[in-house]
């Protein structure tokens, strides 16, 4: 079904580099209100991504998914560029590693809570749903 849509170019860009460049059919994105999909011909968008998962849709079916952090997402026509914090291909998740993240957001958030932090509650409430998602997308492939 995915291929009957022309593709467009998707880019997925952390610090680092470019975690995808390429042509997709469909791309999913986690938005700050919900999963945000895009075709070809979009029409132009600037939105704020969560952490989540972001789904490449590739010609022939394949489908290729990343634990991604929050950032931002802009479309232009046949254009969509997703600037996220981190990126990680599902088969390529530390499951280990992402279980130190999470302890790690959790104990921040409940010294925020308790009074002992000044960081700010935002930051630390993503990036404990950034491990979560690491866990979750890491569980699905």
């Amino acid at each position: 079904m995915a291929d009957a849509h022309p593709p467009f170019n998707v880019s997925l860009v952390t610090p680092d580099g470019a975690a995808f460049e390429g042509e997709a059919v469909l791309l999913i994105v986690p938005g700050a209100a919900g999963e945000i999909g895009v075709l070809a011909r979009h029409a132009p968008l600037v939105a704020t991504l969560q952490a989540g998962s972001t789904r490449v849709h590739l010609q022939g079916g394949a489908v290729e998914e990343y634990a991604t952090g929050p950032g931002f997402f802009k479309v232009e026509q046949d254009r969509a560029i997703a600037l996220v914090d981190d990126a990680v291909q599902a088969k390529d998740i530390d499951v280990g590693r992402a279980r130190q993240k999470l302890e790690a957001a959790q104990e921040a958030l409940d010294a925020l809570e308790r009074g002992d932090s000044g960081a700010d509650k935002w930051v630390l409430e993503q990036r404990l749903r950034y491990a979560e998602n690491l866990l979750e997308v890491a569980g699905r492939s």
